[in-house]
């Protein structure tokens, strides 16, 4: 009987730690895949903050500031200052340095807080604690959101030292008005980053993320006050400062000193935008996928794209290099508004530095919002006899090693029913090649091009990549500017820098370098030249457009320079003016015109655009160093 039951126990015991087993193995897989998920939230390498982007002139000052949905400049640890780190210790999470992410004493306090308010009033969190919620969670204050709050916390703990917690959290609170982060609130309320704040200005600014309406500075500074010298007493509490510090601090006068974000020269910071965009495509394979694609596969691209550059600009944070000479982009506007005053008029300017091949000045018109249209890179006008140099001199002279002296027709041409006219009519027999360029005669330049032949002369524009250059241009009115389109100011002007860099054409850019905050090499463009003409044939043009400086129809530009050359350009019936020149650094162009097309033959007498011109290269040429 005894061994009956004893077996009987035996086998009861066995079912009750099998079931127990089981039950062990069920809960061991879903306290795993309850791990797996916390572990799947807390991602190190996916934890970012939106920080602004920055854009710097040749001299390294910022001229544009982007800034996305949150207002933050992301500094890390080793620029964050120790009063900052002192100040967050000492009131949110005295316990950091020793805790695991959640600290039971702070729960404890703040569960009984809540039982004697029947309500949630304090919940206890710490500095690791208030990171989740900004990264991952809300700030709704529930049981259900606290206890996620705890597990992550609990979990980032694993994941990243107290370090970098704690540059996040300075990086991540919210100090009011849109910002976010210790430095963007430092040059918000006092216009200077953190590391020039004193010990009272560090107190004050921390006091605004415990309640940033309640302790918004611009409109509750006694409340702001008055939390500051509490956080000043609890640094004293701590010994992260002296008494003395402490009443020196509290007795400064705070003085706040609202900066807004940069947003300078509209025009160029505008093209900026426009070509990190190109930047983007060509390294990171976009470009080349933009032009296999077709229809809707095309798009979807354009669209990957423009969402990658946002990323860039609003969420990675990203430093801009430029050339940006902001004296000439001043002298630039300056220029444009002074020669052409009439409202109805526009302009475009873009001065290139062609021995650096950098773009140092660009004005889109007289007035260009910031990502407004802006002319110089995005209005596509006929360029008139300013096309000559490119598509039918340069061509000529790389086919046939001819002088300027060499003579060459210019009387009445018909093919067809297409007879092109000299400027006033004028006929002429047979003159010499350089008084054919600098006098502009029409004739001449529709026999040369037909005599270089029509398709062999536009494969010189080839290196040049006019965006709206096509085959339907390819036509004998081309020699004189008679295009679909057209080219833009910038176009142009870069073109001619091949004039400078003896028959090689590099395009000249703005953009000198793209990094990341912490100064690591993004992108930057590289580029190698490529042959347009012999040297031969840009030595001969060189000396040509020397000519119509000196004595042809651009006599209006010229000043005292070891070097000026030059082409003018009129469409039919005046409807634009244009100027490209060059001297032995730079490279300019200038385009006036309406953006509605009408004549400018009232102005064009005074020569607007070659004093402009004039004037700015005048400039460029003796105070640019």
């Amino acid at each position: 009987m005894k061994k009956s039951i004893g077996v009987l126990l035996i086998l009861l015991c066995l079912l009750l730690y099998s079931a127990l087993f089981v039950h062990i193995l069920e809960e061991r897989k879903v306290s795993r895949d309850f791990s797996q998920r916390l572990n799947s939230v807390i991602k190190p390498e996916n934890i970012s903050l939106p920080t602004n982007s920055f854009i710097y002139d040749q001299y390294g000052a910022l001229f544009e500031e982007v800034i996305p949905d949150q207002n933050r400049r992301y500094i890390s640890w080793e620029e964050i200052p120790f009063n900052v780190i002192h100040a967050f210790i000492a009131t949110e999470d005295q316990h950091f340095f020793d805790h695991k992410g959640f600290d039971l004493s702070g729960i404890a306090r703040s569960f009984l807080v809540n039982v004697k308010e029947d309500d949630i009033a304090q919940g206890g969190s710490t500095i690791t604690q208030q990171l989740i919620r900004h990264l991952y969670l809300n700030h709704e204050k529930t049981v259900d959101r606290k206890l996620k709050e705890v597990l992550l916390a609990y979990q980032l703990e694993n994941k990243l030292t107290k370090q970098e917690i704690l540059e996040l959290y300075i990086n991540a609170v919210y100090f009011h008005n849109g910002v976010y982060g210790i430095e963007a609130a430092s040059q918000y309320y006092f216009s200077r980053p953190a590391s020039q704040l004193t010990l009272g200005e560090t107190a004050f600014l921390c006091a605004i993320p415990n309640n940033p309406s309640y302790y918004n500075p611009l409109q509750h500074m006694d409340h702001t006050l008055e939390r500051q010298k509490w956080i000043l007493q609890k640094m004293l509490d701590m010994q992260f400062i002296t008494s003395s510090q402490m009443k020196e601090a509290s007795q400064q006068a705070i003085r706040l000193k609202t900066g807004q974000a940069k947003h300078l020269y509209a025009d160029y910071s505008t093209y900026i935008f426009h070509e990190l965009a190109e930047l983007v495509s060509v390294q990171e394979g976009y470009k080349a996928a933009l032009n296999q694609g077709l229809g809707k596969e095309k798009e979807a691209i354009q669209h990957e794209l423009n969402e990658r550059v946002k990323e860039l600009l609003h969420k990675e944070g990203v430093i801009i290099h430029t050339a940006l000479h902001p004296q000439v982009q001043e002298k630039a506007k300056q220029a444009l508004l002074k020669h052409v005053p009439q409202k109805h008029i526009e302009g475009a300017i873009a001065v290139i530095d062609h021995e650096k091949n950098q773009i140092i000045a660009l004005i889109g018109g007289k007035d260009v919002p910031r990502l407004g249209f802006n002319r110089a890179f995005q209005s596509y006008r006929q360029p008139g006899s300013a096309i000559k140099p490119l598509l039918v001199y340069a061509p000529y002279l790389d086919n046939h090693s001819v002088s300027i002296h060499s003579m060459v027709p210019a009387a009445k041409f018909c093919i067809g029913n297409y007879c092109p006219k000299n400027y006033g009519g004028r006929q002429y027999g047979k003159v010499s090649l350089e008084t054919a360029f600098k006098y502009s005669l029409n004739t001449t330049a529709v026999r040369l091009l037909n005599q270089v032949g029509i398709e062999k002369g536009f494969t010189y524009l080839n290196p040049f990549s006019f965006a709206k250059v096509s085959k339907q241009d390819h036509r004998l009115p081309a020699a004189l500017g008679g295009f679909t389109y057209g080219m833009t100011p910038l176009e142009l002007t870069n073109a001619y820098t091949t004039f400078a860099h003896h028959g090689q054409y590099t395009p000249a850019r703005a953009i000198t370098k793209v990094t990341d905050r912490k100064g690591n090499l993004l992108y930057q463009w590289e580029q190698s030249p490529a042959t347009v003409w012999s040297p031969a044939a840009n030595g001969t043009m060189r000396l040509l457009l020397s000519k119509v400086v000196q004595e042809g129809t651009a006599r209006t530009a010229s000043f005292p320079s070891a070097y000026i050359g030059g082409k003018t350009g009129t469409t039919d019936q005046v409807k634009d003016l244009w100027f490209v020149g060059l001297t032995d650094r730079f490279t300019t162009g200038i385009w006036l015109g309406s953006d509605q097309p009408v004549s400018l033959a009232a102005v064009e007498k005074n020569h607007p655009h070659l004093r402009a011109w004039k004037e700015l290269m005048h400039y460029v040429t003796t105070e640019v160093k």
